[in-house]
């Protein structure tokens, strides 16, 4: 079994208060949620208008299933014309590292 975290840090388009960044981040969440079957919260910079920090998780019985999972989430992120991908990092966990 192998864990897959992602963060995701973005910048928003056109937002001006937290409620239009809430209704930015709602529909990024939920379509990573839909898509790559995962645990999607936002998970950072949440007192800032125009940046958001996403967080991804998943769960596979290999590395390279749970390695695509991450890589399809980030691609649906950076392919969204309102938002700016701005870094992506992933990490892999394993019951090896005790």
């Amino acid at each position: 079994m192998f864990v897959g975290a992602l963060t995701l840090d973005i910048l928003l388009g056109d937002v001006r208060s937290l409620k239009q960044k809430r209704s930015a981040v709602r529909p990024i969440v939920a379509e990573l949620q839909r898509a790559c079957s995962a645990s999607v919260a936002e998970t950072g910079d949440q007192d800032l208008y125009r940046r958001s920090e996403i967080g991804v998780a998943v769960v596979a019985a290999t590395a390279a299933h749970c390695s695509h999972l991450l890589q399809t989430c980030e691609q649906l992120v950076a392919e969204r014309p309102e938002v700016e991908l701005l870094s992506a990092r992933q990490r892999l966990f394993s019951p090896e590292e005790d």
